[in-house]
Parts: C-alpha cells; sequence; structure tokens
C-alpha cells in the first residue's frame, strides 16, 4: 500500500537503461575490436613466412 504516487516514489537521478541501438552498436563495435585483436595475435604469434 503506498501512500505517495507512483511520480514521488521513483528516482529522478536514477540513470536511464541504454537503448537498443546503442547497444547493437556497441556489439558490432565490440565484435570488429575482437577480430582485429584476434588477426593481429594470430599474425605475431603465427609469424608469416
Amino acid at each position: 500500500m503506498n501512500y505517495l504516487p507512483d511520480d514521488e516514489l521513483r528516482d529522478k537521478n536514477a540513470p536511464k537503461p541504454p537503448s537498443m541501438n546503442r547497444i547493437a552498436l556497441w556489439v558490432v563495435v565490440g565484435g570488429i575490436g575482437i577480430y582485429f585483436l584476434g588477426s593481429g595475435l594470430v599474425g605475431i604469434l603465427g609469424g608469416g613466412n
């Protein structure tokens, strides 16, 4: 049983959760970064001819 309205119960300074576009962007950028890191390690460790 609430004695206050819902808008007074919410924290006004609470950060908003990230949007789906921002999450998708981080997933894509993270995947590209992991690819570059992996290919660099293969190049260093593999040595090439």
